[in-house]
């Protein structure tokens, strides 16, 4: 029988439960069962579960046929559990490092009391960390053991599930229950403290409650918080003693006040004030005072019992916000002011459910997942009509006959404000207005090693300069987030946190890797002048973020002489650095093959034997081709400090190195001439690799995205199998040699 089990229901947590699970898992004190509940989720919760489950038995999962919410859910796994104490934690909260040895050690000392009250911490999606306000009743009870009655104070500390332990014991001979109500909360909290013969406090934050932005009960908007006014009806009425209701009444209006700020529709706000200012007024103490000013201002507004009363007393705040925001909107400049102008006027004209807008790289042309998105849709639904969003410095480049608009111009932000459908891999220029019936498709364009969204804003050599603000506003607009592998699912999910659909349709611009045939690997190889039999290696070093200007992480004069005869060089610098004068005199020189310009990088994979890269997304998709991947990561060290990474690239763990590892130019030369490359090491970790990060693309990515989203077909594509994926064929088994004839791919 272990000391503890830890309940945690999930429905819709696919990018926290991970760290949650492990955050008890990785506890110190390990004598713990973990009781994951998949409340019939529609994402991959289930599959979580199951993974760390296969991985430490002390994970017991369960699976409910259907979505009953967190109570049931909590109920479920409250009946599974064989442990002394029962420990409540949200998918998306985290159990902080010690606690469980901290719980253990306080039960001892006090003689494992019926109920163990700790503290928590609130932290927000900007990391903003807020005290729960319990901290001075916990330090002050000390190690004292009591009843309700004894301490009415208890009763005052914030009603969750998750703050307090309860022997399993006392539990189930009271057989408490949370049931489907909603605010289920607040009368278990408050029925196992003044029930309980037994109660003891643990001064210490174990709980990090993190407030998120959307996607929960709390940050949904509706009528269904009225409840939150049911179940304090029903735990006043239960309570006998002065000081107990006095003590609640404080939790009470500050509960209240959090439901009415900011979690009603305007239709349910009138109802919830009436039916608040009744609770107020009626139970209200002699002399209590609100603790904070703000908070003193809303139960005298809410107290009114009137709507309109509680408007008007609340008004003067909003009306100086609204005076603030005009004043802020007046520093734009007057340019901007005339396009915005312009814009607000084409919003009222009628959506054009025909209208797709592309844009990919921030402007810089047609490619990477919206241009394959685009040619599907041409071709399965041809009536709808595309448009690319371009820079007027790019617009020269992009394929001939391509209807586009140039960024800021007046039919920029015509179709901007028209389109039935926007689909971009990064952001649309200005301030866009997601209207009501458009349809927002979030592409990508990569599978994160390095961090990602509000992860940055603890790497300062990258998020100096970021407005995650404006980040999370972008985020905010999208209705689907594409992904092509789990781990980015769970990523995107936490990092881009809003309201969206993560759609699993696989990276369409990876479709071209599955489609592709014998011809078009050769038609790739001679628009590159690669002779056959020539073993060519793609070079795609990434990014650096601490480095202003393009450096080459290798001595590529060196690494093309070391490898000798037989070898090319395809280098692609990332195209954040533009041209590169040390490659084009490399080129010049013979030394390598600059294709740094190259429009289309799926069709360098293609013509490509092997792929070394360092850190670059590339590898991900490169994956695809189940063809070798080396990489060279001489400053892994560095980068990861900088950067930050989601996973050790070199640990030679299977699902994390994709291949062999070079340090140096001798030792890469080395891994290609003495065969380690394509070796069977190699191969079982690319293998692995694959089967990780490939998970969702198998040639049918924009079809999914095209019926799905476009086409508004329910459910997706089937998948194909792994085992049944045939991917493009390596120039080394191509028999036949002969050039097929010249004919650019799409």
């Amino acid at each position: 029988m272990p000391r503890f089990s830890v309940v945690v229901p999930a429905h819709r947590a696919q990018g926290f439960l991970r760290p949650c699970l492990e955050s008890v898992l990785d506890q110190s004190f390990g004598d713990v069962e973990v009781i994951a509940v998949d409340d019939a989720s529609p994402d991959a919760c289930g599959a979580i579960i199951a993974d760390l489950a296969a991985a430490d038995p002390r994970v017991v999962p369960v699976r409910l046929d259907r979505t009953g919410g967190t109570g049931p859910a909590r109920d479920a796994g409250a009946a599974r559990a064989s442990g002394d104490y029962l420990v409540f934690l949200d998918a998306d909260d985290l159990m902080a490092p010690g606690t469980l040895a901290a719980l253990d050690t306080r039960l001892g000392r006090t003689g494992d009391p019926d109920v163990l009250l700790y503290d928590h911490e609130r932290f927000t999606v900007w990391e903003n960390v807020q005290e729960s306000g319990d901290g001075d009743f916990l330090a002050a009870a000390g190690e004292r053991v009591f009843t309700a009655a004894d301490l009415p104070d208890c009763l005052a500390c914030y009603p969750a599930a998750w703050n307090r332990a309860v022997r399993r014991g006392f539990w189930t001979s009271r057989a408490f229950s949370f049931g489907a109500a909603p605010y289920a909360d607040i009368a278990v909290a408050t029925r196992v403290l003044t029930a309980a013969p037994r109660i003891a406090c643990l001064d210490r934050v174990c709980v990090r409650w993190r407030k998120r932005r959307s996607g929960s009960v709390t940050t949904t908007r509706g009528a269904h918080h009225l409840a939150v006014l049911d179940r304090y009806t029903e735990v006043l009425a239960e309570l006998s003693g002065d000081a107990e209701r006095a003590a609640l009444y404080g939790q009470m209006a500050a509960v209240l006040m959090a439901v009415g700020e900011d979690r009603l529709t305007p239709q349910a706000a009138p109802d919830f004030v009436r039916r608040a200012g009744r609770l107020l007024t009626d139970h209200r103490p002699p002399g209590w005072t609100a603790p904070e000013p703000k908070e003193a201002r809303w139960v005298r507004a809410a107290g009114t019992g009137s709507y309109g009363r509680y408007r008007a007393a609340l008004g003067v705040r909003a009306l100086a916000m609204q005076v603030a925001k005009r004043l802020r909107s007046r520093k734009n400049s007057l340019a901007r002011a005339a396009y915005q102008r312009y814009y607000r006027l084409r919003l009222r004209r009628p959506l054009d459910p025909g209208l797709v807008v592309y844009a990919a790289y921030w402007n810089r042309g047609v490619s990477c997942n919206p241009a394959a998105i685009y040619r599907k849709a041409a071709e399965i639904a041809p009536h709808l009509r595309g448009v690319w969003v371009v820079n007027k410095r790019d617009r020269d480049a992009l394929p001939p006959g391509t209807e586009h608009v140039v960024v800021n111009s007046r039919r920029y932000w015509d179709v901007l404000a028209r389109a039935g459908h926007l689909v971009n891999n990064a952001n649309f220029t200005g301030t866009i207005v997601k209207r009501p019936g458009q349809t927002y498709v979030q592409t990508h364009h990569g599978t994160p090693l390095k961090h990602m969204g509000m992860d940055l804003r603890a790497r300062p050599a990258v998020g100096k300069g970021m407005s995650f603000g404006r980040l999370l506003d972008h985020a905010d607009q999208w209705d689907y987030s594409l992904v092509s592998n789990q781990h980015s699912a769970e990523v995107f999910d936490r990092v881009y946190p809003s309201g969206y659909r993560t759609l699993p349709s696989g990276y369409p611009r990876n479709d071209v890797f599955y489609t592709a045939g014998p011809d078009d690997v050769r038609r790739a190889r001679q628009s590159l002048g690669l002779a056959p039999g020539t073993t060519a290696i793609l070079y795609a070093p990434t990014h650096r973020d601490y480095q202003r200007e393009f450096v080459l992480p290798l001595d590529l004069e060196r690494l093309a002489r070391e490898l000798g005869p037989g070898y090319t060089l395809l280098v692609r610098a990332h195209y954040f650095y533009g041209q590169s004068p040390q490659l084009e005199e490399l080129h010049a020189a013979g030394a390598i093959v600059d294709v740094s310009g190259h429009a289309c990088v799926e069709e360098l994979c293609l013509a490509s034997d092997a792929l070394v890269t360092d850190f670059s997304s590339l590898m991900f998709d490169y994956a695809n081709l189940d063809r070798p991947i080396v990489v060279h990561a001489a400053d892994w060290a560095a980068y990861r400090a900088a950067r930050g990474v989601y996973f050790d690239l070199l640990s030679g763990r299977p699902g994390e190195t994709p291949g062999a590892v070079a340090h140096d130019e001798v030792a890469l030369a080395g891994v290609f001439r003495g065969g380690a490359w394509r070796g069977e090491a190699a191969g079982a970790l690319r293998a692995a690799f694959r089967e990780r990060f490939c998970g969702y693309d198998d040639g049918l990515a924009a079809e999914r995205v095209v019926r799905r989203v476009f086409l508004g077909e329910e459910g997706l594509v089937p998948y194909r199998p792994l085992a049944d994926r045939h991917p493009a064929p390596s120039p080394a088994s191509l028999t036949d040699p002969s050039p097929a004839p010249a004919v650019p791919m799409p």
